[in-house]
Order: C-alpha cells, then sequence, then structure tokens
C-alpha cells in the first residue's frame, strides 16, 4: 500500500482500510494543520512571554492569518480542481511544518508576521480546498455526508488528544517557558511533517479530480459561481455557522446570569467543546446517510436549536434552573455541532459535479465563515452595553439564525425535487466547453 500509485483511482478501486486510512488522515490532519495558528487560544500567556510579544502584537499575529486566509479560501478551491489532491496534501502539510519549526525558534516580531502570512497561504490557499474534496473522493455519491459527519469525529478526537500532548508538553517544563513553548512547536512540526510524507505515499491519483483536465480556466471557476445549489448551500453554511459560533456564549451566560461554578461551567465547556464534537459529527452524517437527504436532517437540527435558544432566552433565572441551562448548553452543542458537520453535503444532494467541487467547497468557506467578521464585536458589545440582558437578545438573534438555516435547507430539497430528478448539476456549457 505504501507506493506511489500512478493509475487513477475511483472509491470503489481502493479497499475498505486504505478508505478509512485516508479519511482518518485527512481528517485528523484538517485538526492539526490549523493547531500552530490558534496557540494562543489555549497558551495565551506562555506565547506572549516566550516570544516578547504585547497583546496588540500576539492578536496582530492572528489577526494577520485571518485576513490572509480571508483572501485564499475562495481560490482554495479553484486550485483544489486544477491541482491533485495528493500534491495539495503533502505540500500543504510539508510547507506548513517548515514554517511552524521557523515559528519554534521563537524569532523576532517581524519574521513571525512572515510565518503567519505564510501559515495562511499554505494551510487555506494550498491546503484547505482539499478537505472536503478528498472525503468526496473516496466516497460513493450516498456516501459522502455519512463519511464527512464521521471525518468530524475524528477532527475532534485528534483536537482532544494533541491538547492534551500540548498541554503536558507544557507542564513538563515548568518555568523554563522558551523551552516548552519550542518543544510544543518542534512536536507539532514533526507531527505536520509526518502527515505530509503520509499524503504523500498513500493518497492516489484519483478519476475525474481534475477540472479542464488541470488548466487554470476562468469559465471552470464560473461554472461553480452560476450554481443555484452552491449559493444555496453557502447560505445555509452562512446561518448555521452564525449560531454554531454564537452557542459559544452560553458559557458566559452560565457565569454571568446564573452565577453557576467554576466546575459547572468547566463541565460544561469541555463537554459541548470536545464531548459532542466526537459524537455530533458521527450521529448526524449517519442520520443524513439514512434519510438520504442531508437538507432534510439540517433543517430539522435547526428547528430543534431554534426551540432550546428560546427556551434559554425565557427560562426564569433561578437556583433550580442551572441544571436545565447548562443541560440545554450542551445539547446546543450537540445539535450545532451536528449540522455545522453536515452543511457540505448539501452539495453532493444537489449534484454538484465533482469537476467543480473544490470550487464550490471555496465559495462555501468564503460565505459561510463571514459570521468571523463581525458576530464577536457585535455581541461583545452587546454585552458591554446592556450587561446580563443581552443574553436574551443574543439567544433569540441566533434562534432567528437557525430558522433562516431551516429554511434554506427546505430551499435547497425544493430545488433539487423540482429541477434535478436525480440528474446532476447541468454544468453551463462555457465551462463544459472548457472541459
Amino acid at each position: 500500500m505504501a507506493r506511489v500509485v500512478t493509475q487513477e483511482k475511483k472509491p470503489a478501486d481502493l479497499t475498505k482500510v486504505r478508505r478509512w486510512f485516508l479519511l482518518i488522515l485527512v481528517s485528523i490532519g484538517s485538526s492539526i494543520i490549523y493547531t500552530p495558528a490558534y496557540l494562543k487560544s489555549v497558551f495565551y500567556d506562555p506565547l506572549m512571554e516566550s516570544l516578547d510579544l504585547t497583546n496588540a502584537q500576539l492578536g496582530a499575529l492572528l489577526s494577520a492569518y485571518a485576513i490572509t486566509a480571508t483572501v485564499c479560501y475562495l481560490p482554495s478551491g479553484v486550485v483544489a480542481d486544477k491541482v491533485r489532491v495528493r500534491t495539495l496534501a503533502a505540500v500543504g502539510f510539508i510547507s506548513t511544518a517548515a514554517l511552524v519549526f521557523v515559528y519554534a525558534m521563537l524569532p523576532s516580531y517581524t519574521m513571525l508576521l512572515v510565518v503567519f502570512v505564510g501559515m495562511g497561504i499554505t494551510t487555506i490557499l494550498i491546503w484547505w480546498g482539499i478537505r472536503y474534496k478528498l472525503v468526496r473522493l473516496i466516497s460513493e455519491e450516498d456516501e459522502y455526508a455519512k463519511n464527512i459527519g464521521i471525518s468530524y469525529g475524528f477532527y475532534g478526537a485528534a483536537g482532544l488528544v494533541v491538547g492534551f500532548v500540548n498541554l503536558a508538553i507544557i507542564n513538563a517544563f515548568g518555568d523554563n517557558i522558551n523551552a516548552g513553548v519550542t518543544t510544543l512547536l518542534v512536536f507539532l512540526g514533526a507531527l505536520i511533517l509526518v502527515l505530509g510524507i503520509l499524503s504523500l505515499l498513500f493518497i492516489p491519483r484519483f478519476e475525474g479530480e481534475l477540472a479542464g483536465g488541470g488548466a487554470f480556466k476562468i469559465a471552470d471557476s464560473l461554472a461553480a459561481l452560476k450554481s443555484p445549489v452552491v449559493w444555496i448551500s453557502a447560505l445555509t453554511m452562512f446561518f448555521v455557522y452564525f449560531f454554531y459560533t454564537g452557542v459559544t456564549y452560553t458559557t458566559p451566560y452560565l457565569t454571568d446570569v446564573f452565577s453557576a461554578s467554576l466546575v459547572v461551567v468547566s463541565v460544561v465547556g469541555i463537554v459541548r467543546t470536545y464531548g459532542v464534537t466526537l459524537l455530533a459529527g458521527p450521529a448526524f452524517g449517519a442520520l443524513a446517510h439514512r434519510a438520504h437527504s442531508p437538507a432534510r436532517v439540517i433543517w430539522i437540527g435547526c428547528a430543534a436549536t431554534a426551540v432550546a435558544l428560546v427556551v434559554l432566552a425565557v427560562l426564569p433565572v433561578t437556583s433550580a434552573m442551572i441544571v436545565i441551562a447548562a443541560g440545554i448548553a450542551v445539547l446546543l452543542g450537540f445539535i450545532a455541532n451536528g449540522v455545522f458537520g453536515i452543511v457540505s453535503s448539501q452539495l453532493t444532494e444537489g449534484k454538484v459535479p465533482l469537476s467543480m467541487f473544490g470550487a464550490a467547497t471555496g465559495i462555501l468557506s468564503v460565505v459561510g465563515f463571514l459570521p468571523d467578521t463581525f458576530s464577536s464585536a457585535w455581541f461583545g458589545g452587546m454585552i458591554d452595553s446592556a450587561g446580563n440582558d443581552a443574553y436574551p437578545q443574543i439567544f433569540a438573534i441566533l434562534a432567528g439564525s437557525a430558522v433562516l438555516a431551516g429554511a434554506t435547507s427546505v430551499l435547497l430539497r425544493w430545488y433539487v425535487k423540482r429541477n434535478l430528478s436525480g440528474e446532476p448539476e447541468a454544468v453551463p456549457a462555457t465551462a463544459s466547453a472548457a472541459a
């Protein structure tokens, strides 16, 4: 299995073990490759001390990464349709590992800016577009929803394991913060490098993975831009991602409004962040596979989310209600993670051709992740101005987003039934000619 495969493969040509291996590889890779860029969310003080940065400078590094990522989302999809997944996976992992090794040297602020911009290019422009596409390439068409759900389970498991290893490394060095951070980054760089080598060895050349024979043509990208399925799916992703990230406000809600103990809040946070990620993706993926319609599962999940958020908004603030509020917070995390995990499956339900799947996921990412640009500042400002009274308003806004997400998924089902009748979505003539 370790030999470099030269013949093009279809999912049926790969053994079950090979497909599972590739699913695990791309899933844990999608968690680990982004860990270095987001280390400050876990190891804020150790990073600031070891890198000798101010709060503003540390924040600017992530901003540089985020801006680069935003610029790269859309072209990453085009690149994924024009370059073999095997090449992009290997180059993305290995180049990111090289940048992490530079990061581990604890360089100057200027060099760190170069590293973070570089990681924005290697992890997004080069690597991002292949995550969904590789899962699609190893799946029969009706298996994608199930497999992408399982993928999010492995994603959560990898994040949990690597997170605890990172914590152990930092703790092992005690007061020697510089050595701890350097060792942590070398560990991550080595892990990412191994993933790159495994990608080079085990990912085959897939049949039909390149649009237009690999040549860059504007028409191929326009095909995705003209697709109603792509835009409906992108809108669903936008509203789902909005409430998916917004339910994290249940944690300060429990602390500020219910005065919940640190133990209760910590347990809820850990279960919601790690536990539900391990279970929600596979569970919702299996439901979507069984229902033969991810959109149906999405709108039902969104309806349940809206109801739970409304209940949370009107829940009486008494000590007896803390357990109920905590239970709803965990439930919201489970549903939000599950729905988010299968949103991209609407592309397969809408019969988006494999030849433009990368470009389609690029559009999905650009539109879908837009809430990151305004939601935190919006909700933070509401809390600053209204205090605890802001939480019911936030939950009402998130409930509205869930309703809109459900509506767009219903719209997708209607469009598929009316226009596609089981046939692949028509590719515009310009793109067909270009291919």
